[in-house]
């Protein structure tokens, strides 16, 4: 018999949900309607060896106990801050992600979500489409990113990986996280608070979790200035989002570029009625080719674990 495996979230590959279905006896959360989850849950957890779950989704402890033969959490993502690992440790539950695949694209879009607020992208498209352009209206001139120094909060694979496509652009760049990088060249400030002081541009690439919950404040934001720009691709919890909209609103920061909220997919009012922010939808790794390599990522850990074989990317 196959191993049955509870799917909380869809694969976009196709290709992928099919190696799914090939391979496991899988049970669809994601296709339940929410008011009659929790009955169709207790009907299926009793089998349930493992659970393919997303890095926002997670699972939490009360899930867990409800599986009674669970082996493995898959998360489909890197982010492993909604996973309650100390009740997959203390059940000896293997628990997966999907690191390395996925830093290009959401590096890229950190970049391009830098670029938009820079050059005021949405702004602009704005003003052609209402007809300000042809009608002689005045249109501000943007800001260049050569010279302009790049601060990066989190300096793993993706914040290494934006840091070398701020290079590129002719930016100077520094990086805090509370432990060094032995072997890299990029300057490391003595805080996040110090970086956001000699930053323009402040790259959040640092991991969820209790340890960074709104760890850029309101006293970072104030760092961070008038003319700076905050780019968020990590974790909505890393920002203190009332703090934030008060900045903008006063102009005490200049602009924002945000591709992860507090409550996602709940983006508040207030921010979304601002103009000096850019918004994205949480998609850093929402390309064709990221999400079909995450998704085989997935498959591979599931049946590495299922074959005996060691698991490809184990989270520790």
């Amino acid at each position: 018999m196959k191993p049955e495996v509870l799917v909380m979230a869809a694969s976009p590959s196709a290709d992928v949900m099919a190696q799914l279905e090939q391979q496991f006896d899988c049970h669809h959360l994601w296709q339940q309607p929410r008011e009659t989850q929790a009955a169709w849950l207790q009907n299926v957890a009793p089998g349930v060896r493992g659970v393919l779950t997303t890095g926002a989704i997670g699972i939490n402890a009360a899930l867990l106990a409800q599986l009674p033969k669970i082996e493995i959490v898959a998360v489909n993502g890197i982010g492993t801050d909604a996973v309650d690992l100390a009740a997959t440790r203390a059940r000896g539950i293997a628990v997966t992600n999907t690191p390395g695949v996925l830093t290009d694209d959401v590096a890229d879009l950190a970049l391009t979500l830098l670029l938009s607020a820079a050059r005021r992208l949405p702004a602009l498209d704005f003003y052609v489409r209402t007809g300000a352009w042809e009608a002689g209206k005045p249109v501000a001139p943007t800001r260049a990113l050569r010279g302009k120094v790049c601060g990066v909060f989190g300096f793993g694979r993706i914040g290494r990986a934006i840091a070398a496509r701020a290079q590129a652009f002719g930016m100077q760049v520094q990086y805090f996280q509370p432990r060094a990088i032995d072997g890299v060249t990029v300057p490391r400030a003595a805080s996040l608070l110090a970086l956001a002081q000699a930053s323009d541009y402040l790259v959040v690439a640092a991991p969820g979790g209790a340890a960074t919950q709104h760890a850029v404040n309101a006293e970072v934001l104030a760092a961070l200035g008038a003319q700076g720009t905050l780019v968020n691709i990590a974790r909505g919890s890393l920002v203190d989002e009332e703090a934030l909209i008060t900045a903008l609103r006063g102009r005490t920061l200049g602009m924002a570029a945000l591709d992860v909220f507090a409550d996602e997919p709940r983006v508040p009012v207030a921010l979304r009625e601002l103009d000096n922010v850019v918004l994205t939808p949480h998609i850093g790794s929402l390309t064709v080719e990221t999400r079909h390599a995450m998704g085989q990522l997935v498959v591979d850990n599931l049946s590495a674990h299922f074959s005996g074989k060691p698991l490809l990317t184990p989270v520790a």
